[in-house]
């Protein structure tokens, strides 16, 4: 029986990245060797497959894992780490070697994009112990949920994702393909009447978008959530009301510098649990894989996932 101690079971997307993940791999292998990283790798083969490949693994055994792929594998393992019985989530550790489209969830927490200093992050194994978020939401009149750990977005945020999701489905990534959806998206989106509950505070607008964050970043850079601390048990919400097309385009760099809280139009909070219904139904994405709808319940896990950190994230710290 193999010893699974010091072993990293790696899970790869080799349709990441333009399938990076496939072309890649012989090269990320070398890199780990070389860094005296030992490793079990396995390979995606369709949607989902992470999440499943992930609880079996642990039933198995195994807990150091790392993702090769972008955030949307990333999500996949973490709910495959939420939903099994066997341990303990946090007596889980989770890497990852980014070749995804957008990799916030790794530029939050500083790991850096070429596979060398990836590899090196990875064989130092500083960890830190971050925060989970689990989604309740429908679809097709049914209730599902979903665990996160970057961002939650709604509205105008779900629909940019849904279209982007389908020209990647299509072989079309990359950040200008994101930012030329997101602009041509601003030309048929409309607001929704939106109800908002956020720890026991209700209150209605009208809403364009919304962001609940674990981490900062979204959307290859973005930054919605500029604030937030993976770590202290609290979403940070940004809420961009109503707002003119042309009012977004003169202040699209709010987006890219940390400075959208201060738009008028936007509303920040933190919160632990959200309540959100909207007329017409509001949808909803979790680390840039596109979900369902409203009504939409949103709840914090404080200091759930256990991954490995980039030294100047942890020197921050």
């Amino acid at each position: 029986m193999t010893d699974k101690t010091d072993i990293w079971y790696i899970i790869i997307n080799p349709n990441a990245g333009k399938r990076r993940g496939s072309k890649d791999w012989h090269l990320i292998a070398r890199l780990l060797g070389e860094a005296g990283i030992s490793f079990e790798p396995i390979f995606t083969e369709h949607k989902h497959h992470a999440i499943d490949l992930t609880r079996k693994a642990i039933a198995r055994g195994w807990h150091k894992f790392v993702v090769v792929g972008g955030d949307g594998t990333m999500n996949e393992v973490v709910n495959g780490i939420m939903e099994q019985e066997d341990m303990e989530p946090s007596e889980i550790t989770l890497g990852m070697i980014s070749i995804g489209t957008g990799n916030d969830w790794a530029r939050m927490f500083g790991i850096p994009s070429d596979y060398a200093g990836a590899v090196e992050t990875l064989a130092r194994k500083r960890t830190f112990l971050q925060d989970a978020g689990i989604v309740r939401y429908y679809q097709q009149g049914l209730c599902y949920k979903r665990y996160f750990i970057n961002i939650a977005g709604l509205g105008f945020d779900a629909i940019v994702v849904q279209k982007a999701n389908l020209k990647k489905d299509k072989g079309k990534s990359g950040i200008m393909v994101y930012m030329r959806t997101l602009l041509t998206a601003l030309t048929s989106y409309r607001h929704t009447r939106t109800t908002l509950n956020i720890d026991g505070r209700e209150f209605s607008d009208d809403v364009f978008t919304i962001s609940i964050g674990i981490g900062k970043y979204s959307g290859g850079g973005i930054m919605q959530t500029p604030d937030a601390i993976a770590d202290d048990g609290y979403f940070d919400v940004t809420i961009i009301r109503k707002i003119g097309k042309m009012d977004i385009i003169r202040h699209f760099r709010m987006l890219f510098n940390g400075r959208l809280p201060e738009h008028p139009k936007v509303t920040t909070c933190r919160a632990r649990k959200i309540l959100i219904d909207s007329v017409p139904e509001i949808h909803l994405e979790v680390d840039g894989e596109s979900l369902g709808h409203s009504p939409i319940e949103i709840e914090i896990l404080k200091k759930r996932i256990r991954v490995v950190a980039g030294e100047d994230f942890l020197s921050e710290d």
